[in-house]
């Protein structure tokens, strides 16, 4: 897991608690992503460093019951919604 009391968040983080870039305390916080301009609502996983992003599809799932998405590259700034808890900041 990765320290969350730092400001900005991690370089490549997933929603989903199977995948190895998961990181409960970040998504606790709220992460919200600006990709090439406009704030996405439908992340699944981003990468600031290789500049990509997974976006779901809507409700569309594939057989196993996970989303399907898809890989777009462009401009990825991810932010926190919250500052720190206050017994972070201390």
């Amino acid at each position: 897991m990765s320290d969350t009391t730092n400001t900005s968040p991690p370089d490549r983080l997933s929603v989903d608690p199977r995948s190895p870039h998961y990181d409960a305390d970040a998504l606790a916080r709220g992460i919200g992503i600006i990709f090439n301009g406009t704030e996405r609502f439908n992340v699944e996983e981003y990468s600031v460093s290789e500049g990509w992003v997974r976006l779901a599809m809507a409700k569309t799932r594939d057989r196993k019951g996970n989303p399907l998405t898809m890989k777009l590259s462009g401009s990825v700034e991810p932010f926190f919604r919250d500052s720190a808890p206050e017994s972070e900041q201390a």
